[in-house]
């Protein structure tokens, strides 16, 4: 039997079709490569290796699945190239603003030599100390040689922090589209009725609406969490086949995702009734919404805010019921990943606000099962601070006038 060894490449291009409208015009993806290679030089960095999908998506486009595969964006003063599994094929140059190189898996470590054709070897290294594990790590030691390896995360988060004005035009809409699956989830929530069955329907609803609004964009990890009764007490808790009961406290949490960028509409509701006991947790939760709305502005500190609203809840003894930090940044961040750690409203971040920047005020009390009023209460908006103040993003209505179902 004859045999033929073929010599297969380590890496190559494969510019498959042309390239994809992304969610932003090329000056956009120049102005954040521009701002990238400033912290790049000041840290006297040769060459920055970004791992993480958000800040991959954040300075190319390009938004990967990585189903145990490392990916990349490598940039240096001349040079952005996205680093591309096989699998994948053309689709990482179609969403890449700038160019692309496909690594192949015939043999191992072929991300890394991808990755070195792009830096050289014995050059000064940026990582994301936050994502890269320590086997990566100890591969780009070996793989670039680098004369020094520079932890660049906290500087490539503060420069994510700072929205421009496209990245702010598509939040908006990723708030209405938000507000839009959760007219859905309403309208949806009747006594009978499987919590999997109101979400499907928000879902659904955000992404009909995401195609029509953009048609261009790769559809893709919208999500809902409706949450019901026990269910509630976790922001996060997944979605479940329970049945909705007259009475339950319910959880209503939609996310459009568009283009890696994330939205939300977290709000509070009950079935039919609500007791004195709940509503009096749920109006509590509602005032420090408001109080933490009017505090966001440009001067206001993270943790400036955060401790007024725990006052305002220590002042009703209900300050041991809170369960995590008030609110957040957004752009470029999923369930999955991404964090803007540095804009997160807690007692350890004094992160002054400024115009440009988008948090969401989202206070939750949870009282245990047991209680008069249990359950999980949250009410979310998304703020942009503006000169003097902050825009409220969020239509959707708040609190029991509204929000007490059938």
């Amino acid at each position: 039997m004859n045999t033929q060894t073929t010599e297969r490449p380590e890496f190559n291009t494969f510019h498959n079709g042309d390239k994809a409208n992304l969610p932003f015009a090329g000056s956009e993806y120049d102005a954040r490569l521009a701002g990238l290679r400033r912290l790049m030089a000041k840290a006297g960095v040769d060459a920055a290796v970004l791992t993480s999908m958000h800040n991959v998506a954040y300075y190319s486009g390009f938004l990967y699945c990585s189903f145990g595969r490392p990916y990349a964006c490598v940039v240096t003063a001349d040079k952005a190239v996205t680093i591309s599994a096989g699998i994948d094929a053309g689709q990482p140059w179609r969403r890449s603003a700038c160019d692309n190189l496909v690594y192949t898996d015939w043999k191992r470590d072929n991300y890394w030599r991808a990755v070195c054709s792009v830096t050289g070897k014995g050059r000064v290294i940026g990582f994301e100390g936050d994502h890269l594990n320590l086997q990566g790590f100890e591969k780009l030691n070996g793989f670039l040689a680098p004369a020094r390896t520079v932890d660049i995360a906290a500087a490539t988060m503060k420069q994510r922090m700072a929205k421009s004005p496209a990245e702010i035009a598509l939040i908006r809409e990723g708030a209405r589209i938000a507000d839009h699956g959760g007219f859905a989830v309403r309208d949806a929530i009747r006594a009978g009725t499987r919590e999997i069955d109101v979400a499907m329907a928000g879902r659904d609803a955000m992404e009909l609406e995401i195609a029509r609004s953009f048609p261009d964009s790769e559809l893709r990890d919208s999500w809902v969490w409706f949450q019901s009764g026990l269910n509630t007490d976790g922001a996060h808790n997944p979605v479940t086949s329970r049945a909705l009961r007259h009475g339950d406290i319910l959880s209503l949490n939609t996310f459009p995702m568009i283009s890696g960028y994330y939205t939300a509409l977290e709000r509070t509701l009950f079935l039919r009734d609500v007791d004195a006991a709940s509503l009096k947790i749920w109006q509590a939760n509602v005032g420090a919404h408001e109080l933490g709305l009017s505090l966001i502005r440009p001067g206001a500190t993270c943790s400036g805010i955060t401790h007024a609203i725990n006052d305002f809840f220590a002042e009703r003894d209900l300050l041991q019921y809170r369960s995590f930090g008030y609110g957040h940044s957004f752009g470029v961040l999923s369930h999955y990943y991404g964090r803007e750690a540095g804009l997160e409203l807690r007692e350890d971040i004094d992160t002054v606000l400024e115009p440009g920047m988008v948090v969401s005020m989202e206070p939750m009390l949870t009282l245990p099962e047991g209680m008069p009023g249990a359950g999980g209460y949250r009410e979310h908006d998304i703020l942009i601070v503006t000169e003097d103040g902050a825009e409220n993003i969020t239509a959707f209505p708040y609190g029991p006038e509204h929000n007490v179902i059938g």
